[in-house]
C-alpha cells in the first residue's frame, strides 16, 4: 500500500566506502593562483588539501552510521514519492509534535543535537513540560528520500507531503520548524494545514528590502549590520544558486563523481554562512558532524538531486501569501533577516536575536535554537 510506513535502516556497504577511499587518494587536485587571498576565489587548495586528508584517514563513517541508526527511521511514499524521516517520540505524555524540515546544503545530519533535548527534557535538565515528538524528514531529493521520482518538487509540494506525512502519523495538531529551506517550507505548511499547525518556527531565514524608501528608514545598529550583510550575498554569494536554479544537471556530473568537488561545494557555504566570528567550518561546527553530512549527499548521490530543489522554486508560479499562523522567528548571526520585513508574510508573535551562532544553528548553537524553540511553542501549548 502507497501509505505504508516501512521501518528504515542506513546500512552502507563497504565496496561504496571503499569506492570512496579510493577516488580521494587519486583526487586530481587544480592548479591555485599565486597571491590570491584567502577564501575570496572560493575554497584555497591548501584548505581542502587538510580537510581531504582527514575524511581519508581519520573520518570514520561507520561511527556515525551508528549514531543516525540510533534515532527510529521510516520511509513512507507520499505523491508517488519515497519520504524518508525520522521519528523519535518523546517519553512524555504532553509532549507535541513538532516537525523539522532542514535545507541545502544540511541534511536531517543538522539535527544530531537536538533531538535528545528536544524529546527529551527530563534527562537534560530541562522542563519536562517542554518536550516533543520529533519528525524530521528528509526533503525529496536529498538524504534517502531518494530516488526523485520527477520533477515539480518545489517548497509548496513539499509542505503539501509534510501536511500528508503529519497526518498519516496520526497527529492532529504539531509544531513546524526549519532553517534555510525549511525557513520557507514551515511557513507553507502553515498557510496550507492551519487547521493542525499550531505555530512555525523558523531560522536562517531571509528577508531582503523591496526597494520601498520606507524599507530602509529607523534602521536599528544591527538590522543595518543584515542589510550590508545582505547585499554582500547578493553581490557576491548567490552563484551558487545561479547555477543551481539554471542548470543543476551539468553541476551533477562534478558533484557525482568527484568526492573532493562535492565537499568543495559543501565546505564553501559552511564557511560563508557559518558564525563570522569563526574562521573556518570546524571553528563553527563538529567537524565530524560536517563530513558525516557531506558523506551522506555522497554515498546518496545527492548532489545533483537537491540542486534541482533550486530550479524548481524558480521556476514556481505560486507567490507566498501572508501566513495568520502565529510565527516565531530566531535570528543568528549572518541571517539577514528584518523584523518589519518579515511580518509582511508572517505573523510574528516572538522576535529573538542571538549573539552567537550562524546559518547552521542546529550545529553551532543548538543550546540557543533548543532554548528558543521551547520559549517560543510555550505559550502555544
Amino acid at each position: 500500500m502507497q501509505t505504508r510506513i516501512r521501518e528504515f535502516r542506513i546500512a552502507v556497504s563497504q565496496a561504496e566506502l571503499d569506492d570512496l577511499r579510493e577516488r580521494l587518494a587519486r583526487s586530481r587536485w587544480p592548479a591555485e593562483i599565486s597571491g590570491a587571498l584567502g577564501w575570496s576565489r572560493g575554497v584555497p587548495v591548501p584548505y581542502l588539501k587538510r580537510i581531504a586528508e582527514y575524511w581519508l584517514r581519520t573520518y570514520d563513517w561507520r561511527t556515525w552510521e551508528a549514531k543516525l541508526n540510533a534515532f527510529p527511521q521510516f520511509v513512507t511514499t507520499i505523491d508517488g514519492q519515497d519520504i524518508h524521516f525520522l521519528h523519535v517520540r518523546s517519553p512524555e505524555p504532553g509532549a507535541i509534535p513538532l516537525v523539522l524540515t532542514h535545507g541545502w546544503p544540511g541534511s536531517v545530519v543538522e539535527f544530531m543535537n537536538v533531538l535528545g533535548p528536544l524529546t527529551d527534557p527530563r534527562a537534560h535538565g530541562a522542563d519536562p513540560g517542554d518536550a516533543f515528538h520529533v519528525i524530521a524528514p528528509s526533503v525529496p531529493g536529498f538524504g534517502f528520500s531518494m530516488p526523485l521520482q520527477g520533477p515539480g518538487w518545489n517548497h509548496r509540494r513539499i509542505a503539501r507531503a509534510w501536511a500528508e506525512l503529519m497526518a498519516r502519523l496520526g497527529y492532529a495538531r504539531y509544531g513546524a520548524q526549519g532553517g534555510d529551506t525549511g525557513s520557507v517550507v514551515s511557513p507553507e505548511l502553515g498557510r496550507i494545514d492551519p487547521e493542525h499547525v499550531l505555530g512555525v518556527h523558523i531560522n536562517g531565514g531571509l528577508s531582503f528590502p523591496s526597494g520601498e524608501p520606507s524599507d530602509f528608514e529607523d534602521l536599528t545598529p544591527s538590522e543595518r549590520a543584515r542589510l550590508l550583510d545582505a547585499e554582500k550575498l547578493r553581490n557576491d554569494g548567490t552563484g551558487y544558486a545561479d547555477i543551481q536554479s539554471t542548470r543543476p544537471q551539468t553541476l551533477a556530473y562534478a558533484l557525482t563523481d568527484s568526492p573532493l568537488g562535492q565537499l568543495a561545494w559543501i565546505l564553501e557555504k559552511f564557511q560563508a554562512w557559518t558564525d563570522p566570528a569563526q574562521d573556518l567550518p570546524e571553528d563553527a561546527v563538529d567537524l565530524d558532524q560536517l563530513l558525516t553530512n557531506v558523506t551522506l549527499y555522497w554515498l546518496t548521490g545527492t548532489g545533483a538531486s537537491s540542486a534541482h530543489l533550486y530550479y524548481e522554486n524558480r521556476v514556481a508560479k505560486d507567490p507566498p501569501l501572508r501566513s495568520e499562523v502565529p510565527t516565531g522567528i530566531a535570528v543568528f548571526p549572518s541571517d539577514p533577516a528584518i523584523r518589519r520585513i518579515a511580518e509582511r508574510e508572517h505573523r510574528i508573535v516572538h522576535w529573538s536575536e542571538f549573539s552567537r551562532g550562524g546559518h547552521f544553528a542546529a550545529m553551532e548553537a543548538p543550546d540557543l535554537l533548543i532554548g528558543d524553540i521551547r520559549a517560543f511553542f510555550r505559550a502555544l501549548r
